[in-house]
């Protein structure tokens, strides 16, 4: 018996519809394809800061602008394509060009004055820093 494009509907009726989605995405280069869009971002919580790493391979770190307001960091910026003439023929083209923006909340407010950014090996890297009048103090409990 040959198999079906639909196989595996009985089991689950949006397969066919997230298979038709990862066709589309893959035809037009999509990056939201990954879990919250691009770019991908790990974010962890220390005591004192926040450290966010965001992958952005082929971006040059002078087309990223960094921002932040109170519990929120955007980067955005633009990956360019490679030069090409019109003699260039694509045999596969994946990779994603163009403008991006990504917002992410953070566990708490930033000391918008200490974020320090610094890239390698395509990862962004962003420590950011909680303002001392936010952290939480410990009250020294007082003999009567």
């Amino acid at each position: 018996m040959p198999l079906s494009p639909f196989f595996g509907f009985e089991r689950d009726p949006f397969a066919v519809m997230r298979r038709l989605q990862d066709e589309v995405d893959r035809a037009f280069g999509s990056p939201a394809r990954a879990a919250g869009g691009f770019p991908a971002v790990n974010l962890w919580q220390g005591t004192d800061s926040a450290a966010l790493t965001a992958e952005l391979p082929g971006v040059d770190p002078a087309d990223i602008d960094i921002s932040v307001k109170e519990d929120v960091v955007t980067i955005s910026g633009e990956r360019k394509p490679p030069a090409t003439d019109e003699q260039t023929v694509w045999h596969r083209r994946e990779r994603a060009y163009g403008r991006f923006s990504r917002a992410i909340p953070l566990p708490f407010r930033v000391d918008a004055d200490r974020v320090e950014a610094r890239m390698q090996d395509g990862v962004l890297q962003v420590e950011l820093h909680r303002p001392e009048a936010d952290k939480p103090r410990r009250v020294q409990i007082k003999a009567a």
